[in-house]
């Protein structure tokens, strides 16, 4: 069992002296928001929160809480929906709010070199304004930080054709448990020297160092876009009509799926008065993006082609910039409209993508047993689908509380079965912890285990969560 030290006001006095009084917040609005991320409703109120400006200043506090042993929780705009930046130790927060700075652009070699608290949104409008491109877009990409992103690995609705954002990062700029400072990878497109620390960081959840500092790929920006907006009256066929597309030789730059209820939800958080018509059950959103027009409708001919073998009902082309943007809102708001709607849980699971008809009836199968109502969406062309579980007036709090999580464990332990796994792009933070062991054997853990000993002998780098301990 782990065990820290307080964060007491003789301690939080000292930091005040070291850094200045604008380096450490700890009152009541700043320690509620920082107490929680967009995880259900969970929170834990760190003692204090710190804004550092610099890598020195990182080093410097990550050290001084190493040597106090007190707890140190980097957060970037605390967006996460698997509570990886909940401070559950109390202790420090570490902010990256001020450490928010596109350093360069470098346009001759298509990179980027970033710190951690730079928007998503931002970076991309940043390479756009060069004709570049980085694709990695989470929904909230308006307001998650490069930092977090970093530290989930996160994905978004473009990563079926371009990838995740490890598939973006050159190098990085770490700061240890210990305060050391260090480099890991290179500013170069092959790299076979020695372990990749850069891989085993990305994805880390802030257990193993802070990162204060990237250098991101880009790629030329395409310079053309065509989304197919595609009804089903059954969310099972737009299922199967996913691995069809790819199988026709079509690599779409996105593919959204959203059953009805999702549709549900985004329709009324965004206030819009369209009637879904009652056959529509299921929707795919595709979207083709490159740099010849005529090559996209070739392309768009193929996909109605392919969709007509499972019974769609309606096939709406989006050909504008602002069309298509009105599309994909929908999508993107699904994660903040359930949750501002009910309470839920939310699971992100992945399968291969021609599993991912099997999965969805699977979730449903469940929710009969044990008395959910689900709401699914997700990126069906990397076969990650969201399972959205609410609380309906029907289910108890012990329900709840006892019976649920033994439902998502089946539904995991389903996910396994399929060669698919608990999460693909949210991570396992706080909240998957409990379920670690569905995916991973008692080695494998303990693996994990010794190479946070290794990286964080006190465990004071986020600690309690993906399910590791320390010490």
């Amino acid at each position: 069992m782990l065990s820290f030290t307080s964060l007491t006001s003789n301690l939080i006095e000292e930091l005040i002296q070291q850094f200045g009084p604008e380096f450490i917040k700890y009152d009541a609005d700043t320690i509620e928001k920082y107490s929680h991320d967009w995880t259900e409703d969970f929170h834990f109120p760190p003692a204090a929160v710190v804004f550092p400006t610099s890598t020195q200043e990182v080093s410097q506090i990550v050290k001084w809480c190493n040597e106090n042993n007190i707890p140190i929780t980097p957060a970037g705009a605390c967006t996460g929906l698997s509570g990886g930046m909940l401070p559950v130790f109390g202790g420090i927060v570490l902010s990256t709010l001020r450490l928010n700075k596109i350093l360069e652009i470098d346009k001759r070699n298509l990179q980027a070199r970033v710190q951690p608290g730079v928007i998503n949104e931002e970076l991309q409008q940043a390479a756009a304004a060069l004709g570049l491109y980085y694709p990695p877009d989470p929904s909230s990409k308006g307001s998650c930080t490069i930092g977090g992103n970093l530290a989930h690995n996160a994905g978004g609705i473009h990563a079926v054709k371009y990838g995740v954002t490890r598939e973006y990062v050159l190098s990085l700029e770490v700061v240890m448990a210990n305060g050391n400072i260090i480099r890991t990878g290179a500013n170069v497109l092959k790299n076979s020297t020695g372990y990749s620390l850069t891989h085993l960081l990305i994805g880390s959840e802030g257990t193993l160092a802070v990162i204060t500092e990237a250098t991101l790929k880009l790629i030329p920006l395409p310079k053309y876009r065509l989304v197919l907006v595609a009804s089903f009256p059954q969310a099972a066929l737009a299922c199967e009509a996913v691995s069809a597309i790819f199988n026709a030789g079509i690599t779409p730059s996105a593919l959204e799926f959203m059953e009805r209820d999702a549709i549900v939800f985004g329709y009324q958080f965004l206030k819009l008065s369209d009637k879904i018509p009652d056959e529509v059950q299921a929707q795919l959103l595709i979207e083709i993006d490159g740099n010849y027009p005529d090559i996209l409708q070739q392309e768009a001919q193929q996909i109605g082609e392919v969709l007509e073998k499972f019974q769609v009902s309606d096939i709406l082309f989006a050909d504008t910039p602002s069309a298509q943007n009105e599309v994909f809102k929908v999508r993107r708001c699904l994660g903040e409209a359930v949750k501002g709607t009910t309470i839920y849980k939310e699971e992100d699971t992945v399968v291969p993508r021609a599993e991912l008809p099997r999965l969805l009836n699977k979730v449903k199968e469940i929710g009969k047993i044990y008395g959910f109502t689900s709401v699914c969406y997700g990126h069906a062309g990397d076969g990650n689908l969201h399972v959205n579980i609410i609380k309906t007036p029907e289910l108890s709090q012990e329900q709840w509380e006892i019976e649920i999580p033994k439902a998502i464990r089946e539904i995991f332990q389903f996910t396994i079965e399929l060669k698919g796994t608990l999460s693909g792009e949210h991570g396992i933070g706080f909240v998957q912890q409990p379920y670690l062991e569905v995916a991973f054997s008692g080695v494998e853990i303990n693996l994990f285990n010794n190479i946070k000993k290794l990286w964080d002998p006190n465990g004071i780098l986020n600690p309690g969560k993906m399910g590791l301990i320390s010490g």
